[in-house]
């Protein structure tokens, strides 16, 4: 039986992490998901900021019943739907080829 936590594997796997393929993925991803974070990060404690000190403001009517709270807050769903959207969209077509050249570099 062979083991495949011996050291070939180690330094094949050390070699990966130490090649320009997937130094370049690790970037993509950073530099799409880092920004994106801060971003919703950002938007929801501005929300809950509004929330909790700035009562008035989201007291106010929009429609009928609705209030702009109401309102911040069911964006708050639309921006993590649009977020996961865009992400999955970017990975489809930035991520994933790189990754798949990654993936059968390992194989070999």
């Amino acid at each position: 039986m062979e083991d495949t936590t011996g050291s070939r594997s180690e330094t094949n796997w050390k070699e990966i992490q130490r090649s320009s393929e997937f130094v370049e993925l690790r970037r993509r991803q950073r530099v799409f998901a880092f920004p994106l974070t801060g971003f919703f990060l950002t938007w929801y404690l501005l929300y809950l900021v509004l929330a909790d000190y700035a009562h008035e403001f989201m007291a106010t009517k929009v429609a009928g019943n609705i209030t702009l709270g109401l309102v911040l807050g069911l964006l708050q769903f639309v921006s993590t739907f649009l977020i996961t959207i865009a992400y999955v969209w970017f990975a489809n077509r930035r991520l994933d080829p790189v990754a798949d050249a990654v993936r059968d570099r390992a194989e070999v």
